[in-house]
């Protein structure tokens, strides 16, 4: 019995018995480190958001005036977010600011940070001669001091719009006329106060008695509506 045992043990079939243990080490050592690899690409690719805080807003004087509301790139791109601003439509870049108003911002998170929004979180703000503070922040659930929620108004832009609102995008319209903003605008208490005309006090007065009959959408629509 031990001789037959002997026999079939041939000196190519011993190495392949002393070989197995240090080859199966092998192979299960290459499995976990693909695995681990395949796991670390997976958190690598989970997007991360741009750190925003009170600091991070600043007087509208101070960013890139297109048309009638202001733009700027936490990132650093502010000539990419420009160029999508004075085109009119397109995709804004990762880090986008966008303000129409003092007291309310849209900032562009990186892509895939909120499908619903297209990545945008909207800012609900305190502005002061001091500085901003951020009273609110989200993205479908942001309700503004008017009553008004962020997302339900910018989710009606057409696609190539990339939810921002302005004439013929597709928003609803409110009952604020262009003279009224720049009255708003120029009210900013961050930045250094120019010359308020009597044109100026006068649209102020007008949009308050707007402001106290206005009514927008209060909650997020639901999706796939």
């Amino acid at each position: 019995m031990e001789a037959s045992m002997r026999s079939e043990l041939t000196p190519t079939n011993q190495r392949q018995t002393r070989r197995n243990p240090a080859w199966n080490g092998l192979v299960a050592f290459g499995a976990a480190s693909l695995l681990a690899l395949m796991a670390g690409s997976a958190i690598a690719a989970e997007p991360t958001a741009i750190p925003v805080t009170d600091s991070t807003f600043k007087c509208l004087g101070e960013m890139t005036k297109v048309r009638h509301f202001f733009v700027d790139n936490l990132n650093g791109d502010t000539k990419a977010t420009i160029a999508v601003a004075e085109k009119g439509s397109g995709d804004y870049p990762v880090g986008s600011v966008v303000q129409l108003i003092p007291g309310e911002a849209m900032v562009k998170q990186p892509k895939g940070f909120n499908a619903a929004t297209r990545d945008w979180e909207f800012f609900e703000l305190d502005v002061a001669k001091e500085g901003s503070t951020i009273r609110k922040r989200g993205f479908v659930d942001v309700v503004n001091r008017f009553g008004g929620n962020c997302f339900a108004c910018h989710v009606k832009a057409r696609p190539e719009f990339d939810m921002v609102c302005e004439l013929e995008h597709g928003c609803d319209p409110i009952p604020i006329t262009r003279r009224m903003l720049a009255a708003v605008q120029k009210s900013d208490p961050r930045c250094a106060m120019p010359a308020m005309t009597e044109d100026d006090q006068q649209a102020l007065k007008e949009l308050d008695e707007v402001l106290k009959t206005m009514t927008m959408p209060a909650a997020a629509p639901k999706q796939g509506t």
